[in-house]
C-alpha cells in the first residue's frame, strides 16, 4: 500500500525544471498593457521636454535652460514652496506616526474608521476647504504663508496614513512593542530605537508624497494670494511658456528621482535583511 501511494505521489508531482526544448509562453497581454502605460506617461513628458528645449523659431536650443536661474521671482517661489514642504512633512509625521501606531497597537478595530476619516480630504474639493479656512481663520494666520502648511497637512493625510499603514502591516507590531517594554524601554525609546528603523521606507514614502503634493498644489496657494512654485509657473507661462514648461518638468523629474531613490533604498534594506537572516 505504501509503495502504491509513493508511486502515485511521484507521478502526480510536476517537474520543477522545464524539460529541454520547451518554450515559455509569451504573455502578449501583459506586454501590451505595459507598453500602453509607458506611452501614457512618457509621451506627454517627451512633448513637454521637446517644447521646453525650443527657441522662438522652433529650433532645438539650450537657451531656455540657461535662462531659468535669471527669471524674476523663481527663487523666492521655490524657497517658499520648499519651506512649506518641510514644515508640512514635519507636522504631518509628528501627528500621524504616533496616531497610526497607537491605532494599530491598541485599537485595531478603529482602523476602518480611520480609513474613512482619512479619505475625506480626497472627497472634499480643495477650493471648498480653502474658502472655509479663509472665512474662519484669524487675520494673523491669514497674513502668514504657513497657514497653507496647516491645510496641506489635511490634504496629505490620506497618502501618509496609507504609507504608514502598509509599513505597519509588514511588522509584528505587538511583539516588537511588548519585547521593548519588557526590557525596560519607555514609549519614546521604543518609538525611536525599535519602530522608526523598521518604518524607514514607509516614512520616506510618506515624506516624498507630502513634498510632491505641496510642490504641485496650485488652487489653495493662488486663492490665498501666495506665489508658490506652481503659482509662479502658471503666472509666468504667459510671459515665457518655454521657461515655465522647463521648470515644471524639472519639478516633475525631481519627484520621480526621489521616488526611485526610495524604491532602491527599500530594496537594498530588504537584501541586507535577507543576508543577515541567512
Amino acid at each position: 500500500m505504501a509503495s502504491l501511494v509513493l508511486e502515485y505521489s511521484v507521478e502526480e508531482v510536476p517537474p520543477l525544471v522545464a524539460e529541454p526544448g520547451t518554450r515559455r509562453k509569451i504573455r502578449w497581454g501583459r506586454g501590451l498593457v505595459l507598453v500602453v502605460a509607458l506611452a501614457y506617461f512618457i509621451i506627454p513628458v517627451y512633448a513637454s521636454v521637446d517644447f521646453a528645449l525650443q527657441n522662438n523659431l522652433g529650433q532645438f536650443s539650450f537657451v531656455t535652460l540657461k535662462a531659468i536661474p535669471s527669471q524674476p521671482g523663481l527663487g523666492a517661489a521655490l524657497w517658499l514652496s520648499a519651506r512649506l514642504a518641510i514644515l508640512t512633512m514635519a507636522i504631518t509625521l509628528v501627528l500621524m506616526v504616533p496616531t497610526v501606531i497607537y491605532v494599530h497597537w491598541r485599537m485595531p478595530r478603529f482602523r476602518r474608521v480611520m480609513e474613512v476619516i482619512t479619505i475625506l480630504p480626497i472627497v472634499i474639493p480643495p477650493i471648498v476647504l480653502i474658502l472655509g479656512v479663509l472665512d474662519a481663520a484669524p487675520l494673523w494666520l491669514k497674513a502668514s504663508p504657513y497657514m497653507l502648511s496647516l491645510i496641506y497637512v489635511v490634504l496629505a493625510m490620506p497618502f501618509v496614513y496609507r504609507s504608514l499603514d502598509a509599513g505597519l502591516n509588514a511588522l509584528d507590531l505587538k511583539t516588537l512593542v511588548e519585547a521593548s517594554r519588557s526590557l525596560g524601554a519607555g514609549w519614546i525609546s521604543t518609538m525611536r530605537r525599535v519602530l522608526m528603523p523598521n518604518l524607514r521606507s514607509a516614512l520616506l514614502s510618506a515624506g516624498v508624497l507630502t513634498a510632491a503634493l505641496v510642490l504641485g498644489e496650485f488652487t489653495m496657494a493662488s486663492l490665498d494670494l501666495w506665489q508658490t512654485l506652481p503659482v509662479w509657473i502658471v503666472n509666468f507661462s504667459g510671459t515665457n511658456p518655454h521657461v515655465a514648461t522647463a521648470v515644471a518638468m524639472f519639478s516633475l523629474l525631481g519627484t520621480w528621482f526621489l521616488l526611485l531613490f526610495i524604491v532602491a533604498l527599500d530594496r537594498s534594506n530588504s537584501r541586507k535583511r535577507r543576508k543577515i537572516r541567512a
